[in-house]
């Protein structure tokens, strides 16, 4: 028996709040608010596809321990065309598919954020499921995601596509989050080079960070997968991050 019970946004409109708390928490600083199209398309999540957006709960209350967020796009199931734009670009497919009156044709994971209280109990395994079933629910047949490796920081000069393909000496991935999705089913797809892109002034990039940047060049910042690059004399600071695709079969 699970030891949670699923909610979706649709169900459950009185908890979106909450949820949105519960995706905010983890992430550095300079990813929250500050990614143009995450800002711009993010919200309308909630109001498109409210039925796509999910918590896991404690099964007797409503105290969140989990949330999920997934959209569905057109995509054509060749691994050869997933953009290398990401979260960026599957936001923005996602809601030109509404906007055409267009079919989908498979679902993109966004984001699956799990409360620090919570951490080691699989929850983030029961996420990818819960999801691929609300995909498979909708009638589509793949789940793909823009995966953020959750140890990517600590190698931030080590290329995504080489940290992506390490393996432990049981042979299972190097990456943690990588690492559950393939035991869940999913498979490599390669790198989602500008998955997002985060732009500011120079003093804005101090002010995330806690650290100063007294010259135009590249620097290594805490929680950031490759280095940000600050131009002094244009006092700005720009911030590509690399994802790297997982494709699923939805069940």
């Amino acid at each position: 028996m699970n030891d949670y019970k699923v909610i979706t946004a649709a169900a459950r409109p009185d908890l979106i709040n909450t949820m949105r708390g519960l995706g905010a928490s983890p992430w550095p600083e300079f990813l929250v608010g500050h990614d143009e199209v995450v800002n711009r398309l993010w919200d309308r999540l909630y109001e498109l596809w409210p039925d796509y957006q999910f918590a896991l709960a404690d099964p007797d209350g409503d105290d969140l321990i989990a949330v999920g967020n997934c959209l569905p796009i057109r995509w054509d199931g060749n691994p050869a065309t997933l953009p290398p734009g990401g979260i960026d670009a599957v936001l923005e497919n996602g809601v030109a598919t509404v906007e055409a009156g267009a079919e989908p044709t498979a679902a993109s994971a966004l984001m699956v954020v799990v409360a620090p209280d919570r951490l080691g109990l699989g929850l983030s395994a029961a996420c990818l499921r819960v999801m691929s079933g609300i995909v498979a629910d909708h009638g589509l047949a793949s789940l793909v995601a823009p995966v953020r490796p959750t140890e990517k920081h600590r190698y931030p000069l080590i290329a995504m596509e080489r940290y992506a393909s390490w393996r432990r000496a049981d042979g299972s991935l190097f990456d943690p989050w990588l690492r559950t999705h393939e035991r869940v089913g999913g498979i490599g797809a390669g790198v989602a080079s500008e998955s997002m892109t985060i732009r500011g002034r120079v003093a804005e990039w101090e002010d995330w960070t806690g650290l100063p940047m007294p010259e135009t060049g590249s620097y290594v910042v805490p929680g950031a997968l490759v280095p940000v690059e600050i131009d002094r004399e244009g006092d700005m600071g720009v911030y590509v991050e690399p994802n790297y695709w997982m494709v699923h079969r939805a069940r």
